[in-house]
């Protein structure tokens, strides 16, 4: 299930708003192929191309593969089916053509296997297109009797090309595949994991540096003079009265001690943070940074997964009000992480909901504020560290009066400054000793904090890191699913028309990102959304339909479906126009009606890695969006009418024909 909540989208599929709300690049080197990679490695690279939906990518890697000596049954038959995957008759150049031909001449000096018998059977149902009145039984059940990888393969690639009474009887039996892989794999809980973005490392505050260098520095000395100040009084004390300073120094020596024992547990702590459990916060490098976008949205982040994420027995709004201290500390904390790695908070809500989880946890365990009450000093600690402050200043006073009982002016004088000295040299000593301490513990503590917490995140990160990894939808995951999309999307069009595929001269089909959307794509692949917008174009002998809708891709669900209708005269001009920094647009032009503007794709130049080059990628995703087998359908219509289509059609070419 997704950590995030669904949002609720609405627009028109006319002329509407594209807004992308998340993108993530899944750092994949599926498709990557070293400059000196062996052909074997490019036609496997091709192959993963072609059944992952990238076929203009597998038409270049495999013919390459074929160029450098790496030919045979199974390479021909891929190659064949990417030249032909998502294309028409007219979509095939002159020189495309010829190599087809070429390539169906060299069937015969293959070796027999399953690869060239579903060679064969590729180009016999070309030469049936191509051949008006053909008989379609027999290269049927040649392909029936295909094995099913073959037979599969077939059916999907030559979906475009394949038109008339031929894809007729061909079409139950896609429609049946389709229906069965539609929702195969378990694919409502696991699509939005494609989007997800990749979570970035687990931090947490580091120790502060020692400020305690000085202190160290400047104690020695001060305790030199204490010492020698306090020996120099007992000194006087014992030589005045021996008896009484017998008694009187080890007193003032344990009081010492006694004060210095519980007084660090008491002076020797540091501050309270006072705000929530462990909660450091460092201070921002810049007090008109600390309310920036990125904090804004890191705080409402917190807040929204510390209200879905509360203990039992509270409400949203009384979580969020017994926690806001908890809240403002860590989403501070978090944004002075995070904030210059210029990233969107989505790649760190998987750490803000471990903290928000963490809170919840700690409450029921009752351990939520335990560090605010670790922090205070016992009661009985303070008592003792005073009695044992007073007993030492009673006992200093002693001495100081036994040193100076009956004794000359030279020695009183001596007596007093030495009291003096040891009470300021003693002061300033304690004082540096605490601090040394303080500093000592909190670095001590904070160290072992760091190290809990960091050890904790990197937990939790490895485990949101598994989670998505084991759910994430493979590339040929996603590429089935929206073929079966579109299939559905057809077959329902199909239905409402009452047209089967005899009564249409062709039809193109265009996936376009939705109104609004998350996107995510592989190095080297096309991008892949979660909403789309698909638009299909039946041409019939009487004109053009057009049905349109907005398609929900996790779970299959379409909305905002519209219908329109003209002659092939009413379209009078196409265009396509391209901004690097928004995208493509596909214009449409009518005769009664103002000009349509369909989005086709979003800019992504600033998502491209630096091995990869913009525009291959924009052809990519033109090519998997239908774009060019669409503009350049609607361009020639827009042209010379129906009679354009009729020039281009499968007739127009001659016959393949495969000897032996």
């Amino acid at each position: 299930m997704s950590p995030d909540d669904s949002a609720r989208y609405s627009s028109a599929a006319y002329n509407s708003t594209i807004g992308i709300q998340a993108e993530t690049v899944h750092d994949s080197t599926i498709y990557f192929v070293h400059p000196d990679a062996s052909p074997q490695e490019k036609y496997r690279v091709g192959l993963q191309l072609l059944e992952d939906g990238v076929p203009s990518r597998a038409r270049e890697m495999i013919t390459d593969a074929i160029a450098h000596g790496y030919d045979g049954t199974e390479v021909r038959f891929h190659w064949v089916l990417a030249m032909l995957s998502g294309r028409s008759h007219h979509d095939l150049t002159t020189e495309e053509v010829e190599r087809l031909r070429y390539a169906s001449r060299l069937v015969r000096t293959y070796a027999e296997d399953e690869w060239k018998e579903a060679l064969r059977v590729t180009f016999d149902l070309l030469a049936v297109l191509s051949t008006t009145g053909s008989e379609t039984g027999p290269v049927l059940k040649q392909l029936q009797d295909l094995p099913l990888r073959q037979h599969d393969a077939i059916l999907r690639h030559l979906d475009v090309i394949l038109t008339g009474g031929l894809k007729d009887d061909l079409w139950a039996e896609t429609l049946g595949r389709a229906r069965a892989e539609r929702f195969d794999n378990d694919r409502a809980r696991r699509v939005w994991a494609y989007f997800a973005p990749t979570p970035i490392g687990a931090r947490a505050v580091q120790p502060r540096p020692s400020t305690a260098a000085a202190a160290k520095a400047a104690f020695p000395l001060r305790a030199v003079l204490f010492v020698i100040s306090s020996a120099l009084l007992g000194a006087l004390a014992l030589i005045t009265d021996p008896a009484w300073a017998i008694i009187e120094l080890p007193v003032a020596l344990g009081a010492g001690l006694t004060a210095a024992r519980f007084g660090v547990r008491w002076w020797g702590r540091e501050p309270s943070p006072g705000l929530t459990a462990g909660a450091r916060v460092p201070l921002p490098r810049d007090p008109a940074s600390t309310e920036d976008g990125f904090t804004k949205r890191v705080r409402h982040s917190f807040d929204h997964y510390f209200s879905v994420r509360r203990p039992h027995g509270f409400t949203s709004d009384a979580w969020l009000d017994h926690t806001v201290h908890v809240r403002s500390s860590l989403a501070a904390e978090i944004a002075d992480l995070y904030r210059e790695s210029r990233i969107g908070v989505e790649r760190v809500d998987w750490l803000i909901r471990y903290l928000a989880e963490d809170a919840r946890n700690r409450h029921n365990n009752g351990t939520l504020f335990d560090q605010h009450r670790q922090d205070q000093t016992p009661g009985r600690t303070k008592a003792l560290a005073v009695a044992a402050l007073a007993v030492l200043g009673v006992a200093t006073l002693a001495t100081f009066g036994t040193a100076v009982s009956g004794a000359a002016q030279p020695q009183t004088l001596w007596a007093l400054l030495t009291l003096l000295g040891a009470a300021w040299s003693g002061n300033a000593a304690a004082s540096l000793w605490l601090e040394v301490q303080r500093e000592e513990r909190r670095l001590a503590r904070e160290t072992r904090e760091y190290r809990e917490q960091l050890t904790a995140r990197q937990i939790a990160h490895q485990r949101w890191q598994s989670l998505l990894d084991e759910l994430r939808p493979s590339e040929r995951e996603m590429e089935t699913w929206l073929t079966c999309d579109k299939t559905s999307f057809v077959d329902e069009a199909l239905q409402h028309h009452r047209l089967t595929w005899r009564d249409l001269i062709t039809h193109t089909i265009l996936v376009a990102p939705g109104p609004a959307y998350k996107r995510g794509r592989v190095r080297g692949g096309p991008w892949r959304y979660s909403h789309y917008v698909f638009r299909l174009f039946l041409f019939t002998q009487d004109g053009i339909r057009e049905i349109s809708s907005e398609f929900n891709f996790s779970d299959g669900t379409r909305s905002n479906e519209q219908r329109s209708n003209y002659r092939f005269d009413a379209l009078t001009s196409v265009q396509v126009t391209e901004n690097l920094d928004v995208g493509y647009d596909l214009e449409l032009f009518l005769t009664n009606g103002p000009a349509r503007k369909i989005r086709v794709k979003d800019a992504d130049a600033h998502q491209l890695a630096p091995t990869e080059n913009s525009q291959e990628i924009a052809e990519i995703n033109l090519s998997a969006a239908g774009s060019t087998h669409t503009f350049r359908l609607l361009e020639g219509i827009a042209a010379d009418g129906k009679s354009w289509i009729e020039r281009h059609g499968p007739d127009s070419l001659a016959p393949f024909q495969i000897a032996g």
